[in-house]
Protein backbone atom coordinates (compact mmCIF):
# COMPACT_ATOMS: atom_id res chain seq x y z
CA UNK A 1 0.00 0.00 0.00
CA UNK A 2 1.22 3.47 -0.80
CA UNK A 3 2.82 5.10 2.24
CA UNK A 4 0.56 8.16 2.14
CA UNK A 5 -2.61 6.13 1.66
CA UNK A 6 -1.56 3.89 4.54
CA UNK A 7 -0.94 6.92 6.78
CA UNK A 8 -4.26 8.52 5.82
CA UNK A 9 -6.13 5.24 6.41
CA UNK A 10 -4.70 4.74 9.90
CA UNK A 11 -5.18 8.41 10.80
CA UNK A 12 -8.74 8.42 9.52
CA UNK A 13 -9.61 5.26 11.43
CA UNK A 14 -7.99 6.58 14.62
CA UNK A 15 -9.89 9.88 14.45
CA UNK A 16 -13.15 8.05 13.71
CA UNK A 17 -12.60 5.71 16.67
CA UNK A 18 -11.72 8.69 18.87
CA UNK A 19 -14.99 10.39 17.93
CA UNK A 20 -16.99 7.19 18.44
CA UNK A 21 -15.27 6.54 21.77
CA UNK A 22 -15.95 10.09 22.96
CA UNK A 23 -19.63 9.82 22.04
CA UNK A 24 -19.89 6.42 23.73
CA UNK A 25 -18.27 7.85 26.86
CA UNK A 26 -20.75 10.74 26.86
CA UNK A 27 -23.69 8.35 26.46
CA UNK A 28 -22.68 5.57 28.84
CA UNK A 29 -20.57 6.82 31.72
CA UNK A 30 -21.97 9.67 33.79
CA UNK A 31 -25.53 10.82 34.24
CA UNK A 32 -24.42 14.32 33.35
CA UNK A 33 -23.83 15.64 29.87
CA UNK A 34 -20.27 16.87 29.94
CA UNK A 35 -20.39 18.81 26.65
CA UNK A 36 -23.34 20.83 27.98
CA UNK A 37 -21.56 21.51 31.27
CA UNK A 38 -18.38 22.51 29.43
CA UNK A 39 -20.40 25.07 27.47
CA UNK A 40 -21.43 26.45 30.89
CA UNK A 41 -17.73 26.78 31.86
CA UNK A 42 -17.70 23.76 34.20
CA UNK A 43 -13.99 22.97 34.55
CA UNK A 44 -14.57 19.61 36.23
CA UNK A 45 -16.57 18.39 33.24
CA UNK A 46 -13.74 19.57 30.98
CA UNK A 47 -11.16 17.71 33.07
CA UNK A 48 -13.28 14.57 33.09
CA UNK A 49 -14.00 14.55 29.36
CA UNK A 50 -10.51 15.75 28.46
CA UNK A 51 -8.95 12.91 30.43
CA UNK A 52 -11.20 10.41 28.67
CA UNK A 53 -10.19 11.76 25.27
CA UNK A 54 -6.45 11.72 26.06
CA UNK A 55 -6.78 8.21 27.54
CA UNK A 56 -8.53 7.03 24.39
CA UNK A 57 -5.87 8.70 22.23
CA UNK A 58 -3.16 6.76 24.08
CA UNK A 59 -5.00 3.50 23.46
CA UNK A 60 -5.71 4.27 19.81
CA UNK A 61 -2.10 5.33 19.24
CA UNK A 62 -0.92 2.00 20.61
CA UNK A 63 -3.50 0.16 18.51
CA UNK A 64 -2.15 1.89 15.40
CA UNK A 65 1.46 1.28 16.37
CA UNK A 66 1.14 -2.41 17.12
CA UNK A 67 -1.54 -3.47 14.65
CA UNK A 68 -0.77 -5.56 11.60
CA UNK A 69 -3.70 -4.21 9.57
CA UNK A 70 -6.51 -1.68 9.67
CA UNK A 71 -8.91 -4.40 10.80
CA UNK A 72 -6.54 -5.36 13.61
CA UNK A 73 -6.31 -1.72 14.65
CA UNK A 74 -10.09 -1.35 14.60
CA UNK A 75 -10.55 -4.47 16.75
CA UNK A 76 -7.99 -3.39 19.35
CA UNK A 77 -9.25 0.18 19.25
CA UNK A 78 -12.78 -0.99 20.05
CA UNK A 79 -11.45 -3.25 22.83
CA UNK A 80 -9.56 -0.25 24.24
CA UNK A 81 -12.65 1.97 24.12
CA UNK A 82 -14.76 -0.66 25.87
CA UNK A 83 -12.03 -1.21 28.48
CA UNK A 84 -11.89 2.51 29.27
CA UNK A 85 -15.68 2.70 29.62
CA UNK A 86 -15.81 -0.35 31.89
CA UNK A 87 -13.16 1.07 34.20
CA UNK A 88 -14.95 4.41 34.39
CA UNK A 89 -18.25 2.70 35.24
CA UNK A 90 -16.47 0.66 37.92
CA UNK A 91 -14.98 3.86 39.34
CA UNK A 92 -18.50 5.31 39.62
CA UNK A 93 -19.68 2.18 41.43
CA UNK A 94 -16.67 2.02 43.75
CA UNK A 95 -16.86 5.63 44.89
CA UNK A 96 -19.70 4.99 47.31
CA UNK A 97 -18.82 7.97 49.47
CA UNK A 98 -19.73 10.44 46.76
CA UNK A 99 -21.40 10.57 43.37
CA UNK A 100 -19.04 11.31 40.51
CA UNK A 101 -21.92 12.69 38.45
CA UNK A 102 -22.98 15.04 41.25
CA UNK A 103 -19.37 16.13 41.82
CA UNK A 104 -19.02 16.98 38.12
CA UNK A 105 -22.27 18.98 38.16
CA UNK A 106 -21.08 20.85 41.26
CA UNK A 107 -17.73 21.60 39.55
CA UNK A 108 -15.71 19.79 42.22
CA UNK A 109 -12.26 20.19 40.67
CA UNK A 110 -10.64 17.71 43.03
CA UNK A 111 -12.86 15.03 41.53
CA UNK A 112 -12.12 16.35 38.05
CA UNK A 113 -8.39 16.00 38.62
CA UNK A 114 -8.92 12.48 39.97
CA UNK A 115 -11.01 11.54 36.92
CA UNK A 116 -8.46 13.07 34.55
CA UNK A 117 -5.67 11.10 36.22
CA UNK A 118 -7.73 7.91 36.28
CA UNK A 119 -8.48 8.18 32.56
CA UNK A 120 -4.83 8.81 31.70
CA UNK A 121 -3.68 5.93 33.90
CA UNK A 122 -6.15 3.47 32.47
CA UNK A 123 -5.39 4.64 28.94
CA UNK A 124 -1.67 4.15 29.55
CA UNK A 125 -2.18 0.66 31.02
CA UNK A 126 -4.52 -0.46 28.23
CA UNK A 127 -2.12 0.97 25.62
CA UNK A 128 0.78 -1.00 27.09
CA UNK A 129 -1.33 -4.15 27.21
CA UNK A 130 -1.91 -3.83 23.46
CA UNK A 131 1.77 -4.36 22.67
CA UNK A 132 2.30 -7.83 21.37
Amino acid sequence: MNLYVNFASYLGLAVLLLLVGTVLFEITTTKVKEFKLISQKNQTAALSLGGKIVGLALVLGAAAEYSISLVDMAIWGVIGIISQIIVFVLAELLTIRFSISKAIEEDNRAVGIMLFTLSLSVGWIVAKCLSY
